[in-house]
C-alpha cells in the first residue's frame, strides 16, 4: 500500500488578501471615501495634486478608496446631484 498522492494533485494555499486584511494606519478609522470627479482623481493620482471632494474636504489622494466607508456628506451631495439631473424636485 502506498501514501502517495495520485499524479497532479496537490494543495494551494490561498495567500490573497482583503481590505480587511490590510493593516490600518493610524487615524483610519476616522476616513472616508469621498466623492470626486473621476478625471480629477485620476490626475491628482498621478501628478500628486489636491482635490476637492463634494463635501468640500481637500487632500490630496494616496489611499484605497476600498478600504473606508463613504462619506455621509459626499453621498447626500452625490443624491442630491442625480435628482436634479433628473429633473426631480
Amino acid at each position: 500500500m502506498t501514501t502517495q498522492m495520485s499524479p497532479g494533485t496537490q494543495t494551494i494555499e490561498d495567500t490573497r488578501t482583503s481590505p480587511v486584511d490590510v493593516p490600518l494606519e493610524p487615524g483610519d478609522q476616522e476616513r472616508f471615501s469621498h466623492y470626486v470627479e473621476k478625471d480629477k482623481l485620476t490626475e491628482a493620482m498621478v501628478m500628486g495634486t489636491p482635490v476637492v471632494a463634494l463635501c468640500g474636504k481637500v487632500w490630496v489622494p494616496s489611499r484605497d478608496p476600498e478600504r473606508f466607508p463613504v462619506c455621509p456628506e459626499c453621498k447626500d451631495a452625490w443624491e442630491e446631484l442625480k435628482k436634479d439631473d433628473d429633473g426631480d424636485e
